[in-house]
């Protein structure tokens, strides 16, 4: 009779064990969904609610491979923009209890908002589902997209002619591009490939498989040393146009409040990345020390009167003529050219 008592106890104690717990994890969530909100810089503590506090004999965090104890947002084991991770409790009672939660970090500097004045516009040609878009004097190298008319193609800015194109097999969905000395690079869609061209004739002289964290191909561009690739994630990659099927390091774009992904279309210049964000008619300026954005251009009305005939023809072009943007988008039948204020 006395082991049926102390048994019936240990499990009533249990029960009320168990009650609790569930009631201190439900704390945590709601801890976690208002700081995915409201978002973390880097150094910042984070603060877990005392009642996870009282009953924890350890806890960690951990990010896939990687686990810290350090209940800090260190550069070591975040990065810019959203990071899933897991809570892992052990109560001092001997329990494991986790969680999942997403941890947003932001940069710590406000972005700042860029101006411009619209000062050329030249014609451009509506069926070119633009891609990738540089400038070199005169001359326009441009990728354009979609199965079956994928091709890399050059003309004079001002007119709509090709003088040279290289057409890829219908299986291909070209996506970014840039010029990188005496070779074009070129990135696919979905083939998990890029090509390679020799920039003055447009002959393809290779190709190089992607590296395996690059989940597709979307924007490209060159800052003198580095290629740099952009797959549709927040992620920016930087590899060696020797062998660009490694990653050299890579950098996650995030502002003072907003997480940016889907980063499209890239263009460096002057120190900093500018990168369009997919189905938003803004380009981001973004420090390629850190993935900070620095800075924002509205192109809300240069791209509203394409937008509102078409979703999909958004911004999507970007080049420097001089210190002036160019820019344009799939299928318009314009280019803009831009001075910044």
């Amino acid at each position: 009779m006395k082991n049926k008592i102390i048994a019936g106890f240990a499990a009533l104690l249990m029960i009320v064990s168990c009650k609790d717990d569930g009631k201190v994890m439900n704390n945590l969530a709601d801890y976690n969904n208002s700081m995915e909100e409201k978002g973390y810089h880097f150094g910042d503590k984070i603060n877990l609610p005392q009642d996870v506090l009282d009953i924890a004999e350890s806890i960690t965090i951990s990010f896939g491979d990687k686990e810290t104890k350090d209940l800090v947002v260190d550069p070591k084991y975040f990065t810019l923009g959203d990071n899933a991770v897991t809570f892992n409790i052990k109560t001092k009672g001997g329990e494991m209890l986790t969680q999942d939660a997403t941890v947003n970090v932001y940069s710590k500097s406000p972005e700042q908002a860029l101006n411009y004045e619209v000062v050329a516009e030249y014609p451009h040609n509506p069926a070119n589902f633009v891609q990738g878009f540089q400038i070199e004097g005169n001359t326009i190298y441009e990728s354009e997209g979609q199965y079956g008319s994928s091709r890399l193609i050059t003309y004079k800015i001002g007119d709509t002619i090709p003088i040279k194109e290289t057409k890829q097999t219908d299986d291909i969905f070209s996506e970014g591009s840039t010029i990188a000395g005496d070779k074009i690079y070129q990135l696919t869609w979905e083939n998990k490939k890029g090509l390679v061209y020799e920039k003055n004739t447009l002959k393809l002289l290779s190709e190089f498989p992607y590296p395996d964290m690059m989940v597709q191909g979307w924007g490209l561009t060159y800052d003198g040393k580095h290629l740099i690739a952009s797959d549709g994630t927040k992620n920016l990659y930087f590899l060696n146009p020797a062998d660009p099927s490694k990653i050299v390091k890579y950098i996650s774009v995030a502002g003072n409040s907003s997480v940016y992904d889907q980063l499209n279309e890239l263009e460096y210049y002057k120190g900093f990345i500018y990168a369009n964000v997919w189905h938003k008619p803004i380009i981001l300026k973004i420090n390629p020390a850190n993935g900070e954005v620095v800075g924002k251009f509205d192109f809300t009305q240069i791209a509203k009167p394409f937008t509102d005939a078409n979703s999909e023809h958004v911004l999507n072009g970007i080049a420097f003529k001089g210190d002036n943007m160019v820019v344009t988008g799939k299928n318009w039948n314009k280019i803009y050219e831009v001075a910044v204020k």
